[in-house]
């Protein structure tokens, strides 16, 4: 997720924004931190959590629609000459990718998550442009970071109850 975080911050930086060069390694220095404490927590708690069969189903074919939702919804747009909705659409298919997900691994917080990208890329839609774009870029970078730091902040947590 915190990759993801920092694509959408990086896109906004370069499509809203329209800053170039090592300004756009930025984004994922933060992704990179959230990686490191990531990887911090797995190897104290052994490995992380194991993911039943229905869930890893579960997320491969969400995935591969995100993928290639994001494909359509930006060919979409484009089509419709309102590249400034690029951000909001992937904003849209990435929170819609997290609907199926919740469901199959029995994750709650996935459907807030999902439904806060779906929130903000509505909102994105619906604000005048370039805001729109800004906001949802800006907006699901924050929501996806977020979720990452809560979902490591998590796994210390366990760690440290089980250790003490």
């Amino acid at each position: 997720m915190s990759f993801f975080g920092a694509v959408f911050f990086a896109l906004t930086l370069a499509w809203q924004w329209h800053v170039s060069g090592p300004t756009l390694i930025l984004p994922f220095l933060v992704f990179a931190f959230i990686g490191l404490a990531a990887l911090h927590a797995l190897r104290r708690s052994g490995g992380g959590n194991v993911l039943s069969s229905r869930a890893k189903r579960t997320l491969l074919w969400a995935s591969t629609g995100e993928g290639i939702g994001v494909f359509v919804a930006n060919n979409i747009v484009m089509s419709l000459h309102r590249p400034e909705w690029r951000l909001p659409a992937m904003a849209f298919v990435v929170g819609l990718h997290f609907l199926p997900i919740a469901y199959g691994a029995a994750f709650r917080a996935f459907y807030i998550l999902g439904a806060t990208l779906i929130a903000i890329a509505l909102i994105g839609f619906a604000v005048p442009m370039p805001f729109g774009g800004e906001l949802a870029g800006v907006a699901a970078a924050v929501c996806l970071w977020s979720a990452s730091i809560i979902a490591v902040f998590h796994d210390w947590s366990m760690t440290y109850n089980k250790k003490y």
